[in-house]
């Protein structure tokens, strides 16, 4: 028996005042409109409706019955219609704004499952490197935890962690692998370096010990003002670099890198996500920003990180 069918029906029944009728309104015949009210009453152990060849009536328990089930079938009916009205908001577009080397190793691995989740929605992947960026243009924009966001913004965490030292094994096997902070004066070293700033000594920070910090004058073989060119030249053997854990969690896994002298650090960043206003999201839009958060922490697992080395 279709129970909800049947519950249908004999609702139907009596708002029609007779099983031709309800049988005509439900397309259906009334030997079926029979059976299915039949098979309810059967079911409850209980007679619904008194049946005479002039009337039909209600019986005691069939109103009380039927009072209950008027509520229930109206809270399915609005489910129904919340459901339905989520799968058109699954699909149409989302505006993301990302800088350059967060859409590479952050964005960019978890689109893949989203897709399979979400066919349906379209994604609109704009890069750039945003110092003031319009949120007003994007749906969601990802960007450095430090960059300033208007107040009217929502900004939502979707990790912190920390940018550790790291090196390709090609690498260690021809230098070695630094036993202590000093060791790096040694090793052919690669570092970012802001436009307009000159490189200076560099402060390690060990968080196991009070966040103690170390200046360390470190030789550069390499500088750069561009992340991803570090990152690609540190996996290509050219020397040790510091790296945000989020980003390079992924070439840790698969052993195209290994972090070496932990478990000194040399920052503490975080990566957030600002939406232009707090007023009503698209759910798709909300999913997406879940999946990001979610495979974004999710790519970090299994590294054996402490709380000391990625916040959530």
């Amino acid at each position: 028996m279709d129970r909800l069918q049947s519950m249908r029906v004999f609702q139907q029944v009596v708002d029609e005042g007779g099983f031709a009728a309800a049988a005509r309104k439900l397309d259906l015949t009334p030997a079926a409109v029979t059976r299915l009210v039949s098979d309810l009453e059967k079911h409850l152990g209980v007679r619904l409706l008194q049946r005479t060849t002039r009337r039909l009536s209600l019986t005691p328990a069939g109103e009380v019955y039927l009072n209950r089930l008027r509520s229930i079938l109206s809270e399915i009916d609005e489910a129904d219609a919340m459901a339905h009205a989520h799968s058109r908001e699954m699909s149409g577009t989302v505006r993301v704004l990302a800088l350059p080397v967060v859409a590479t190793h952050i964005i960019a691995p978890a689109i893949a499952d989203f897709q399979r989740q979400y066919p349906e929605i379209l994604l609109e992947l704009h890069v750039q490197d945003a110092v003031d960026p319009n949120l007003e243009d994007y749906d969601l924009t990802v960007l450095n935890g430090s960059l300033p966001v208007p107040s009217s913004a929502v900004v939502r965490t979707i990790i912190e962690v920390q940018a550790v030292f790291c090196a390709a094994p090609s690498y260690l096997e021809r230098f070695g692998e630094p036993a202590s902070p000093q060791d790096l004066a040694r090793h052919r070293c690669l570092r970012l370096r802001t436009p307009g700033t000159r490189l200076r000594s560099m402060t390690l920070i060990d968080p196991t010990n009070a966040d103690r910090a170390l200046e360390v004058e470190i030789p550069v073989v390499v500088h750069a003002n561009h992340t991803d060119t570090l990152l690609r030249a540190t996996v290509h053997g050219a020397g040790i670099s510091s790296q945000p854990l989020d980003l390079i969690a992924p070439l840790l896994k698969s052993g195209h890198l290994k972090r070496v002298l932990a478990p000194w650090i040399t920052n503490r960043l975080s990566l957030v996500v600002a939406l232009p206003t707090r007023k009503y999201m698209p759910a798709r839009t909300r999913a997406f920003l879940d999946h990001l958060v979610d495979h974004t922490r999710r790519s970090l697992s299994g590294l054996g990180l402490t709380e000391l080395d990625v916040a959530v």
